[in-house]
């Protein structure tokens, strides 16, 4: 891109900014009815879009199952606006606090209101639910907003551009298409909240950038998410669950399990019964609609290098491919289960991102424990075992973004509950309540009626009713015990 073209598309992401902060600034506290209008017409154009997203999603992946777009992409997105919409009420009304002695008489609350203009930037894995799901808490709490797409998933873009641009003014929501050009730009801009799902390194790079404005962020970013299996759960069961989940999208998801802990003794066995359920729900590949491609020739090679070091460095690589099948010509890629793994390979130092699934012993649960706590903070942990006792210990043992006990990835469909990371796997939340109070600013609100008690302790300090308020006071806090 020219640099007379990069000040163009700078000068068209800033004159839609303005033209939203304009349109906030005439309307900066949006009535329940239109947010809910606003939710009910993105609703109603997913449903009107819903055939056409799932076929650009499946060319932009060159193959990418319908049910997996639907289960993974717009039923979330439609069940995220009608939880919003059952809700929003309840969450934006004013919320009474308590008032401190001096304040006697006050009248104390916390007032939710809209911060202006969130900008959201869009992965490629999951380009509908990552782009709208962010827009349902940002339209919830009475936002506009500006949408970034990922330029690896174009016809995608380009459709819920126009869907977007069909369904809302530009003063209400944008779309916006494009390269990393585009997206340099879109981060400069200073948003009142910025939305960014990615990986860590370019997460570092967004949150710098909104430094330059003061722009708070949401990070969504992923990591290594690790699954620990307890000696004492069924090691079959345990595989076809997380199998279900490793296969979903090929495994390009962010929380999807990135190796697995396993106590020595059942290698083999978790191995073997991964490697049956995985040929279960895929007995075939090539030509298999149900299972996703990668989405670039640029991550196809990734993954394959990262195999390739693996090996180099003594690894055992087991590909599950049922049928023996080739895959010249296109970007499917076999699921590789890889043992005798060690840390200076780059599968066990970079997130996976793919079909490949590292499997490391272990010898006691503590070494478990120790061996993920003493890597960076996960998006999310697995552990599977009946014991609740023993999963309890695990969520006060372990930090992670979310958890999720005898299954993988389905705390992302809990509306009810926040999603995000932890440390280096991001920061803040959003889906539901937690999405509303994100793209809201509490504002403490005291309000003092006629009666002034202050006006008995103010300057001159000393004063008899100063001196007299303290002694009170310090009567009430004397030390303890």
């Amino acid at each position: 891109m020219s640099l007379e073209t990069q000040d163009t598309v700078a000068q068209t992401l800033s004159d839609t900014l303005a033209a939203q902060r304009a349109a906030f600034a005439q309307d900066p506290a949006s009535s329940i009815e239109q947010r809910i209008n606003r939710l009910n017409r993105l609703h109603n154009a997913i449903l009107d879009y819903k055939d056409r997203l799932i076929a650009a999603v499946d060319t932009d992946f060159s193959g990418r199952a319908a049910a997996e777009t639907e289960i993974l992409e717009i039923l979330p997105v439609l069940e995220g606006i009608a939880y919003n919409k059952k809700n929003v009420k309840r969450w934006a009304k004013q919320s009474r606090r308590h008032a401190p002695l001096m304040l006697f008489g006050s009248q104390t609350k916390v007032h939710y209101q809209p911060v202006g203009v969130i900008g959201i930037v869009v992965p490629w894995n999951f380009p509908i639910f990552l782009g709208l799901s962010p827009l349902v808490g940002a339209m919830t709490a009475g936002n506009r907003a500006m949408i970034k797409t990922s330029e690896f998933a174009p016809q995608t873009g380009e459709l819920i551009k126009e869907m977007i641009e069909s369904t809302f003014s530009a003063d209400e929501v944008t779309v916006h298409t494009g390269g990393v050009e585009v997206a340099t730009e879109f981060t400069k801009l200073p948003f009142d909240h910025l939305v960014f799902t990615g990986s860590t390194g370019v997460g570092k790079i967004v949150m710098r950038a909104a430094a330059e404005n003061l722009t708070p962020v949401t990070l969504e970013l992923g990591g290594k998410s690790p699954a620990i299996i307890h000696d004492d759960f069924p090691i079959e069961e345990a595989a076809k669950r997380i199998a279900f989940g490793k296969g979903l999208n090929a495994g390009q998801v962010c929380v999807s399990p990135d190796y697995i802990l396993v106590a020595r003794a059942k290698i083999s066995a978790f191995t073997a019964a991964f490697e049956k359920a995985m040929a279960g729900q895929y007995p075939t590949l090539r030509d298999n609609s149900d299972y996703t491609a990668i989405i670039t020739e640029r991550q196809q090679e990734r993954l394959e290098a990262n195999l390739a070091d693996a090996r180099e460095k003594g690894a055992t690589i087991r590909e599950i491919n049922p049928k023996g099948e080739g895959f010249d010509g296109t970007r499917k890629m076999a699921m590789h289960v890889v043992t005798d793994v060690t840390d200076e390979m780059r599968i066990m130092q970079e997130e996976i991102f793919g079909p490949i699934l590292p499997v490391v012993p272990y010898d006691t649960l503590d070494e478990a424990i120790a061996y993920v706590n003493a890597r960076p903070r996960p998006l999310a942990l697995y552990y599977f075992d009946w014991d609740k006792a023993r999963g309890e210990h695990m969520l006060n043992a372990t930090h992670s973004g979310g958890v999720c006990i005898n299954d993988v990835m389905t705390q992302v469909a809990v509306d009810d509950m926040p999603f995000g990371g932890v440390g280096p796997s991001g920061m803040g939340h959003y889906h539901g309540k937690e999405g509303f109070l994100n793209f809201s600013k509490a504002k403490g609100v005291v309000r003092k009626g006629r009666f002034n008690p202050t006006s008995y302790i103010q300057q001159p300090w000393g004063n008899r009713m100063y001196n007299a308020y303290m002694r009170f006071q310090y009567r009430r806090y004397r030390k303890i015990g």
